[in-house]
């Protein structure tokens, strides 16, 4: 008997691929950025919806209408979710993909779905040095991976739920302590230790991810923030995020670098972050947060792994 098959999809890119594979089954777009700015436990509620187009629209002038057309559209169709035999969530290694994908499982939770509910997750794929999206696989690979899709069993959809609401509380302490647990998630551990990195270094207040992006400029010659852009999008590792959020830390970058006979340099401040001489929390501290948390409400201690509360 033919089952009656849901994918949930990461992204228009994949879908688009998706459509010309034939495969059986309806498709949903998860299209969301939950990895930054508020998020609200209760997927899909009124107080959820909110925050998320007050964030979106303050920071990346995405209007409350644009949301509604293209995340809140999509997360009604998943009102008759019952009326499906399995469900396939197609999310890649990053955080960028991980958080959204937490979020779609916490959501099916909330709704009862009782069906089985499997995972295809791109990554490490053989004979490749770099990790890869979905979209940058081959038909023939995208085949194998779906062909190997793992089912998520009921302590995989548990952790997953429990990790949702520890990022929608203020608890990443809480959250660190679940890189140690083993689960069908492959990448999971590598994506929740991506994101404690994401908290201010206590050395000098930048996270990972901002001193490296000054480590790109002094590494090599780059003429402007578009192609430094670019450099960040290849070089980021496990956060995945997209051009619209690395061009947004790049300008809160500035204190940092200088345009100098035509390419980038750091200036004073920013030799002294990689020397890491010298702390600039104050001066690129913001109202940024990370689902439930304030990103400068804690400090990542880089010896020995951990987060302090800041106080």
């Amino acid at each position: 008997m033919k089952k009656n098959t849901l994918h949930i999809t990461n992204g228009d890119s994949l879908t688009d691929r998706l459509n010309t594979l034939d495969l059986d089954g309806d498709l949903v777009i998860w299209r969301e950025m939950l990895c930054e700015g508020p998020t609200v436990e209760k997927v899909g509620s009124a107080e959820f919806i909110a925050a998320r187009k007050k964030f979106l629209k303050e920071t990346y002038k995405i209007s409350e209408t644009d949301y509604e057309q293209k995340f809140v559209s999509q997360l009604k169709k998943l009102n008759a979710i019952n009326a499906y035999d399995e469900v396939i969530l197609w999310f890649e290694f990053d955080l960028f993909c991980h958080i959204n994908m937490l979020a779609a499982i916490s959501y099916l939770i909330q709704h009862k779905s009782a069906m089985p509910i499997y995972i295809v997750c791109s990554g490490w794929v053989k004979g490749q040095s770099q990790l890869k999206g979905l979209s940058e696989l081959t038909d023939e690979q995208l085949f194998m991976h779906y062909d190997k899709k793992i089912r998520l069993a009921p302590e995989d959809l548990k952790i997953a739920h429990h990790i949702w609401q520890l990022y929608c509380d203020e608890k990443p302490i809480e959250l660190k302590a679940e890189i140690k647990k083993s689960s069908n998630f492959k990448y999971l551990s590598s994506c929740i230790r991506a994101h404690i990195e994401r908290f201010p270094n206590k050395n000098t207040g930048l996270n990972t991810l901002e001193t490296n992006i000054l480590k790109l400029i002094d590494l090599h010659d780059i003429t402007s923030k578009q192609q430094l852009c670019g450099f960040v999008l290849n070089y980021q590792g496990y956060y995945g995020y997209g051009d619209m959020q690395i061009s947004r830390m790049i300008k809160a970058l500035k204190p940092f670098f200088r345009m100098y006979e035509g390419k980038l340099v750091l200036n004073t401040k920013g030799k002294n972050v990689l020397e890491g001489s010298e702390n600039y929390y104050d001066i690129v501290k913001d109202q940024s947060t990370y689902g439930g948390t304030h990103k400068y409400s804690f400090l990542y201690n880089p010896a020995s792994h951990e987060l302090l509360k800041y106080s």
